[in-house]
Parts: structure tokens; sequence; C-alpha cells
């Protein structure tokens, strides 16, 4: 999929102000807390912002981290992989 370039006013449009913090401010809600952290149900997770299919239900696993973890992508050029030191661990 082709990147998709927006301003960040076209963003702040779009998305709701949590959408955005997540999204365009690499924001993250409170460890535990979020909708999909408990979702048990078969499905797909979608991008919030583009639509684009992330990952599919079936490889969520509980990683004792306190958000949704997943150990495999539908298509791996829907998602890029970065490590993130900013909240006391490493999450990719």
């Amino acid at each position: 999929m082709e990147k998709i370039r927006k301003s960040e006013e076209e963003w702040r449009r779009e998305l709701t102000p949590e959408q955005y913090r997540i999204l365009r401010q690499k924001g993250t809600e409170p460890p535990g807390t979020g909708k999909y952290y408990h979702e048990t149900s078969p499905g797909i997770y979608r991008c919030a912002a583009c639509g684009q299919p992330l990952f599919d239900a079936v490889t969520k696993y509980e990683s004792g981290s306190g958000w949704p973890s997943f150990y495999q992508p539908i298509m791996q050029q829907n998602v890029s992989m970065h490590e993130d030191r900013s909240h006391g661990m490493i999450r990719t």
C-alpha cells in the first residue's frame, strides 16, 4: 500500500483526539485499559486512520504487557516495526 500523505490539520479533522494522540503523536493508553485488550472475538484488527487490515484475532496472544499483542501481521507491508523504550520497557 502506498503511504497516505495528509497534513496534520487533515489528520486532526479526521481522527478523534485520542486517535490523533496515539496514531500521530506516539501516545498510548494506560496498560490494561484499551477497548481491545480483553477482546476475544474473532475478526480483523484494522488501522483506525486508513482502515487497512493489520492483524487477525487468531494471532493475538496474552503478552502480559497490558496492550493487545500479535505474533504476525496479516500483510507485512501494512505494518512497520519500531523499537520503543519510552514507557520503561521495550515495545515493538
